[in-house]
């Protein structure tokens, strides 16, 4: 076999492949609206030089430029003249989308050689038919009246079913039903769900076997990888031998693997879990299956104890007024009363194991493993035992606590794995810098301080596309006059757009009082008023915006990154506050003491850089395309009276600003 980096002498290298396909007259000019983007060639070139070079590259590439044709194609060649697998990982199921169904068919049209490619989705989307077998057997032992009309569904719709996902049922299940039909890693096996038994996670497999690109997200990626690995055997690649990853939205990567790489034991899923094996509620569960007393009765003990141990769990969090965690500080904050219970139950499960069916032998084993699991994570979290980690209780919407830990710094692993390896990668963002030349900060978090970096701007004309809009006399963020103002310049700025805006806070209380507030103007103006957490999900809520013209959009967090609406529906971004984190996430505040123990200056290492990168976020959702035409207001005059303030505005694209006095 030659190598692509080793190429025959007359046979172009990679790099020099990417850049003729890529040129004005190469294979992709064949495509219709095709348009020859310098900034496209450079990315490709980058990318193919880096993987030929077996190297890690990082490629900020402004809005615009293509960059996942950029990466694609020199990804294909690679994968099908060095026979190795491209793992292509995204952070948002849009991305995701848009490469499957749009960019990797149109490349398909254009390539000399057939590929192959698909999407990976986690194996708990995919029905387990071996699984749904033994769950009908089970039958009303197990389940319900409702839940066994919900099973019934589920059966009539498994040989109809093209690719057995629970995106294709049509229904959402409970997810104590969907968690006893899903495939799972050590029952769902090739042994056991064979050809015979046509599952369609084992026909996933196959298909992944014989795949050249692989589509997954950063979630799966870092599960599959921190310990969950079932393929082939990885060595010299990430999820299989020899293979090589393209990380896009790589600004995501390190929240995600910190996420994945800590721990959680929550309340609800260990009582989930139990239930399984018993609910004293009603009366079902693997237990009473088998028809075992003695494991009736040490799940129903462990319940009991289940609730006592959160209820002195909680009676130990000092909750702030809106707070959401509690950060644990010390060793044994409560005593262990779930160990030897945990250690009980899951013991009698394997014991019953040996005297059961197949079909729930293989459940009760499962489940005795998964709360050994659990046990080892509560060890782990009440003894502390991990110093670079950071602690945490969380309470969530419905007030449901679990225990967390998470590693304080991950760039150590993420350099092992990805930056010191010699393992070809590229890694790509719109926004990776923070105004900083060469991506330093980025560098710092994911431990990439050596690898080569390119920045690539935009091809959008951005002097002509957009106005940035700034207000002098802007009171302080966080008094009265502030929301006065706020509404004053939001009626302002959308009048000046007529609608079509996103206003984008970093509170949501804020964000309620001034939606309340301004609802009578808007309806007055007739421009429908969208407020996120008023019922719709986020999805609807976009698609709204889309389909309602001159429509105002008021969201928090998830609306400043991964929303693309282009076309003259979305017209107007509106920042109400520069979105600097508040330091009361117990993650938050060890980073900042890890830079404090250090000597560092923790508001501009890392506040700063932070809030940089989520403003660029939220600016960019507004031109998406070369005709997109529209403006930016900052209502925060921090970016005016702050020294900090220049580095903001350094960030933002090369745009003409206008001050206005107020």
């Amino acid at each position: 076999m030659i190598s692509i980096s080793d190429h025959a002498p007359g046979e172009p290298s990679l790099a020099q492949h990417a850049s003729r396909f890529f040129s004005e007259a190469g294979a992709l000019s064949s495509l219709e609206h095709f348009e020859y983007r310098p900034q496209q060639q450079q990315m490709a070139v980058a990318s193919a030089r880096a993987l030929a070079e077996s190297r890690a590259v990082l490629v900020e590439a402004g809005t615009g430029v293509g960059k996942s044709l950029a990466y694609l194609a020199p990804a294909v060649e690679m994968a099908l003249k060095d026979h190795r697998k491209a793992i292509v990982s995204t952070h948002t199921i849009n991305l995701q989308e848009q490469l499957v169904q749009k960019d990797l068919p149109l490349l398909q049209k254009v390539v000399d050689k057939p590929f192959k490619a698909m999407l990976l989705k986690g194996r708990r989307n995919y029905l387990c038919p071996a699984r749904l077998e033994a769950a009908m057997a089970g039958g009303g032992e197990m389940f319900t009246p409702s839940e066994e009309e919900e099973l019934k569904a589920i059966f009539e719709w498994a040989p109809i079913t093209q690719d057995g996902t629970l995106a294709d049922l049509g229904f959402n299940p409970s997810p104590k039903v969907w968690g006893a039909v899903c495939s799972e890693q050590h029952m769902c096996t090739q042994k056991k769900c064979g050809p015979t038994n046509k599952c369609h996670y084992q026909e996933a497999r196959k298909r992944m076997n014989s795949a050249n690109l692989i589509v997954v997200n950063h979630t799966l990626f870092f599960t599959l990888l921190g310990g969950l690995q079932e393929f082939e055997d990885a060595e010299d690649g990430f999820l299989f031998p020899n293979d090589f990853v393209i990380f896009d939205e790589a600004h995501t990567m390190e929240a995600v693997a910190a996420r994945i790489l800590g721990m959680n034991v929550s309340k609800n899923s260990l009582r989930f879990e139990l239930n399984r094996l018993f609910n004293p509620k009603s009366s079902r569960g693997l237990f009473q299956v088998v028809g075992d007393m003695e494991g009736r009765q040490a799940t129903m003990r462990l319940l009991q104890e289940l609730d006592y141990f959160f209820e002195a769990v909680e009676g130990n969090c000092k909750w702030g007024e809106y707070g959401k965690e509690f950060r644990v500080r010390r060793p044994e904050f409560v005593e262990d009363t779930l160990g030897s219970g945990l250690i009980e139950v899951s013991r009698r499960a394997r014991e019953v194991a040996d005297m059961a069916n197949e079909g729930v032998k293989a459940e009760l084993q499962d489940l005795a493993r998964r709360l050994g699991e659990a046990r080892v994570a509560l060890a782990t979290f009440l003894d502390q035992s991990d110093e670079e980690s950071v602690y945490w209780v969380e309470k969530d919407d419905r007030d449901s606590l679990s225990l967390n830990a998470v590693p304080i710094d991950v760039s150590p692993t993420l350099r092992s794995i990805f930056f010191s390896s010699g393992r070809p990668g590229v890694f790509t963002s719109a926004t990776l810098g923070v105004g900083d030349r060469d991506m330093t900060y980025f560098r710092s978090r994911v431990g990439a301080e050596g690898a080569e970096g390119i920045q690539i701007g935009s091809p959008f004309d951005y002097q002509r596309q957009m106005t940035v809009y700034l207000v002098e006399q802007m009171p302080n963020p966080g008094g009265e006059e502030y929301e006065k103002a706020l509404i004053k310049w939001i009626e302002h700025f959308t009048t000046e757009s007529k609608g079509r805006a996103f206003v984008l806070f970093t509170s949501y209380k804020l964000l309620q009082k001034v939606a309340g507030e301004m609802e009578t103007f808007f309806k007055k103006q007739g421009w429908p008023l969208l407020v996120q957490g008023q019922g719709l999900p986020r999805a609807q809520l976009i698609e709204r915006f889309k389909e309602e013209e001159s429509s105002v959009l008021f969201g928090t967090d998830s609306f400043w990154t991964g929303v693309d609406v282009p076309g003259s529906a979305l017209s107007n971004v509106i920042i109400t506050r520069l979105p600097f984190a508040v330091p009361d996430h117990p993650l938050t505040q060890s980073r900042i003491e890890a830079i404090e123990e250090r000597g560092g200056n923790p508001f501009m290492e890392f506040s700063v850089p932070e809030a940089i990168l989520k403003l660029r976020q939220g600016v960019g959702r507004l031109i998406r395309h070369e005709d997109d035409r529209g403006m930016v207001v900052i209502l925060d005059n921090r970016v005016l009276t702050k020294r900090y303030g220049s580095a903001f505005l350094r960030a933002l694209p090369d745009a003409p600003v206008e001050v206005l006095k107020g």
